[in-house]
């Protein structure tokens, strides 16, 4: 057996006679394990849970019977997003962003229904979940049991014969770093298992592979700090004293900072002035429901010229058909607008929140954790997106029926005349225009590209300890 692994061997032998080290290693075991199971059970009922009530959405709309297209269009659709299979890692975003959609014709509303009644911060402890335990318990179980793995030879006049026996300083560092790593090693097989069911319940494999390495480094970073820490105090106070000083400002108040420094570089508009403006801009636009006003004068104008008739009455199409068409795309544009300018801040905000991993791996795993399991803010407005273009579509479609199977001079007398209106209802076999709905999560290979800057922080957070560990190594063989 080797000197690196007789010190590992006795480092594990140190713990198993303390009594807090087998207390704090059985409690965060039992809240990992309880919260594990309670997260895969949540989210495997979520995601059934929302993919019947997408079904029953869609099929409620296409079993609407005969109406006036544009009726369905206000009759709307409903659009629910399940959650990723590695949300049961990380559930991200998801408890504090609406989850369903309404959708329907001159508008885009607000997703509802989120779990928390709160701002999707970075900032603040969230909700339970293995990703949490991981980014901020285990570090501490880890600091509980090697803040003295140096320190404690010192104190204990050990170092100086371990010395004398040829045990260099080098070879004392790693034998500390070996029976913590393992340690740290050991603590990442619950996250093997969520990765598992995850890649079984239709995830990819690579993504839950990435999480589980995500997890090895992370832990193994905050070992080689622990070591260095200890390696360069005198006593095993002042290295818990250090160590738990650098767990609040990691986990506690940088990501605080972060929030608030990306909230002051990047404000955005709150949702009443938002509005108010938006609402200005939709009325400069016209009404698609009055086909006579002043906004769609010029177009009744050419589409009377391109056909060569001079009465709404005489054209082809539906002349209201046409304006609710032209009126939805002059609104998309302006909805667009909007929403893009939202996400736009959004998004630049989360950019200048992330770069203060480089001043706290905690902020670096969870941007990493998110954005491999999906659940991160670009996930989210992928989620918008898709859902806004599945709302554009089928309003567009029916606006189309609208404009070229229902007879203009029925369409006017419809609300004053029983037959017209009779005859001014489709078959609804029309509503099939209706597409289905299914959001699921983006390919291994993009997850891992958006993860790979948070990637590269805690690699560089694992070699900086790693330096003052071997600067540690000298200097313990220099002055003990």
């Amino acid at each position: 057996m080797s000197a690196v692994q007789r010190i590992a061997r006795e480092e594990w032998r140190q713990w198993s006679r303390s009594r807090l080290a087998w207390v704090s290693s059985a409690l965060l075991l039992l809240v990992l394990i309880s919260t594990a199971v309670l997260t895969l059970l949540q989210v495997a009922q979520e995601t059934a849970s929302r993919d019947a009530l997408q079904r029953q959405a869609h099929d409620t709309f296409l079993s609407q019977p005969a109406r006036h297209p544009h009726r369905m269009v206000h009759y709307g659709h409903y659009v629910f997003r399940s959650p990723s299979p590695l949300a049961a890692f990380d559930p991200g975003l998801e408890p504090v962003t609406g989850q369903t959609l309404f959708l329907e014709g001159h508008r885009q509303n607000a997703a509802m229904f989120a779990a928390a009644a709160t701002g999707a911060r970075l900032g603040g402890l969230p909700a339970l979940s293995p990703a949490v335990i991981y980014q901020l318990f285990v570090p501490l179980l880890l600091i509980v049991l090697g803040y003295g793995a140096v320190a404690r030879e010192r104190e204990s006049a050990t170092l100086v014969p371990l010395l004398m026996q040829r045990v260099s300083g080098g070879t004392l560092i790693v034998g500390k770093l070996w029976a913590l790593g393992a340690a740290a090693l050991l603590l990442t097989l619950p996250v093997a298992v969520i990765g598992l069911w995850a890649t079984v319940a239709g995830d990819s494999g690579w993504a839950a592979l990435g999480v589980t390495a995500l997890c090895a480094v992370y832990l193994l970073a905050w070992c080689a700090i622990i070591v260095a820490v200890s390696a360069a105090c005198r006593s095993r106070h002042a290295a818990l004293a250090a160590l738990a000083a650098l767990w609040i400002a990691a986990a506690l108040v940088i990501p605080a900072v972060a929030v608030d420094a990306a909230a002051r570089a990047h404000p955005v508009a709150g949702k009443i002035d938002a509005d108010l403006r938006m609402l200005a801009d939709l009325r400069a636009v016209g009404d698609g429901h009055d086909a006579g006003a002043p906004a769609f004068a010029r177009l009744r104008a050419e589409l009377l010229e391109r056909y060569g008739v001079d009465r709404p009455e005489d054209l082809p199409v539906n002349l209201r058909g046409v304006v609710a068409q032209h009126a939805e795309a002059e609104q998309k544009r302006v909805l667009d607008g909007y929403a893009a300018g939202q996400m736009t801040g959004e998004a630049a905000q989360a950019r200048v929140a992330r770069r203060f991993g480089w001043l706290s791996p905690v902020v670096a795993f969870a941007t990493a954790s998110r954005a491999l399991a999906g659940t991160d803010l670009d996930n989210h407005h992928r989620f918008l997106r898709e859902a806004e273009a599945l709302r554009f579509s089928f309003v567009q479609a029916l606006n189309r029926i609208h404009a070229e199977q229902l007879v203009y001079t029925d369409d006017i007398a419809r609300s004053r005349d029983v037959d017209a209106e009779r005859r001014t209802r489709v078959d609804p076999s029309a509503w099939r225009v209706l597409e289905d709905f299914r959001f699921g999560p983006t390919s291994a290979a993009a997850r891992l590209q958006a993860a790979a800057p948070a990637l590269l922080m805690l690699l560089c957070w694992l070699l900086l300890p790693l330096a003052g560990c071997a600067w540690s190594a000298r200097r313990l063989e220099t002055s003990p």
